[in-house]
């Protein structure tokens, strides 16, 4: 045996990635299509993640949770994601709209809210965009207003995924509008604060079973220690925050790749045409192999930057985390997009059809290409990372 590490998930995490598979496999595929079709949320994999203790493993065991890596956390990711994409917003969300608070939030704050997504009593979202403040995040509209003891929000925050479904919120509103991103706060808001609604669920392409709303605050009044870290370091945690959570962005294009792989595997073995598997065939054959080497590309980028966030959240500093983590949700993303195209063109015109769930895969992985950071702002990031 050599001393070097393996540079590869550790025995306990394939097993997880076992565990996941099979319950996804059982519980949340059969699901998928019916999801997809009549755009509603997937309760079923709610009910079978929170059963086993996977809807939110990054939460920290002092809080309740299983106290999972980071690499584990895109374990599972990726594992329902290549089952469902939009039950895989389950715990890819829970960790998005969490991660703030781990990262700035009171200790008080930490026991309040985390305890409860560890149980699996609530789900939690993130609230950053706004309708004129997508990549330009900083642009936000929403106001914060401190009034004695409480905070008062007015606004309304766009594209927010789960919303309606999750009880907690990650808010970022601005606090003093003459600081620039400097003037703006992160809030824990409820779903139950009087003046919190909801718009209707957008019409979308693709991960259709997760409702994406907009979150309108009218005088939403919140006590003031639900300010998560200090008031004006708001865009700083979020920030911060999509350090570590576009990688969980690239597992789930990573899972939608792989169950469109594997489902292209099994078509091609058994469609004849010529009078013998269309396997057989080299311009198949390579295609596959294109398809199966991006993807295992990816793979490795993602692990590598997944374990350089699980040393972030120790406190290390790492230099090269804002590059590694951009740069695998921009190419497990287009990997996603190629490879689930691809899979649709091997099964030919049954892969055009609703019959089968490569079309499905296709339309879900647009979406990793778009949000957390639309892949053109990546490369805008990995760029300035570069020339710093």
């Amino acid at each position: 045996m050599s001393d070097f590490p393996a540079y590869a998930p550790s025995e306990e995490q394939e097993l997880l990635r076992a565990t996941v598979r099979e319950l996804a496999d059982a519980k949340i595929a059969p699901f998928a299509a019916e999801v997809d079709e009549d755009a509603r949320f997937p309760q079923e994999a709610l009910d079978a993640l929170v059963a086993n203790e996977l809807h939110a493993v990054h939460v920290p065991e002092v809080y309740g949770g299983a106290g999972a890596d980071a690499l584990a956390t895109v374990v599972v990711i990726e594992e329902v994601a290549r089952a469902c994409a939009s039950s895989s917003l389950i715990p890819a969300v829970n960790k998005l709209g969490t991660v703030p608070v781990l990262l700035s939030g009171s200790e008080e704050l930490k026991k309040k809210y985390l305890a409860p997504v560890a149980r699996g009593e609530a789900m939690f979202s993130y609230a950053l965009s706004e309708a004129d403040a997508g990549s330009d995040a900083a642009g936000m509209k929403t106001r914060a207003v401190r009034d004695g003891d409480a905070w008062v929000l007015n606004g309304a925050k766009m594209w927010i995924t789960n919303a309606g479904v999750s009880e907690y919120y990650t808010v970022m509103a601005v606090t003093d509008p003459s600081a620039g991103a400097r003037g703006i706060s992160a809030f824990v808001v409820e779903k139950s604060d009087p003046g919190v609604s909801f718009g209707p669920k957008e019409r979308k392409l693709g991960i259709k079973g997760s409702p994406t709303r907009q979150v309108i605050l009218e005088d939403v009044r919140i006590p003031a220690d639900r300010i998560i870290g200090a008031e004006g370091t708001g865009f700083k945690t979020a920030l911060a925050t999509l350090d570590h959570t576009r990688i969980t962005i690239a597992a789930q294009a990573l899972g939608i790749a792989q169950g469109a792989l594997d489902f292209a595997l099994g078509y091609v073995k058994e469609r004849r045409q010529f009078g013998k598997p269309i396997s057989d065939f080299q311009g198949v054959q390579f295609m596959l192999a294109d398809m199966a080497m991006r993807l295992e590309g990816a793979r490795q980028l993602t692990y590598h930057a997944a374990v350089k966030s699980e040393r972030a959240m120790h406190g290390e500093k790492i230099a090269d985390l804002t590059f590694v983590s951009s740069a695998c949700k921009a190419l497990a993303s287009d990997v996603a997009m190629d490879v689930t195209t691809d899979a649709v063109q091997l099964l030919g015109g049954y892969g055009y059809t609703r019959e089968f769930p490569v079309e499905r895969m296709m339309r879900d992985a647009k979406i990793t290409q778009i949000y957390e950071g639309t892949n053109q702002i990546q490369r805008m990031v990995i760029a300035r990372q570069l020339l710093k």
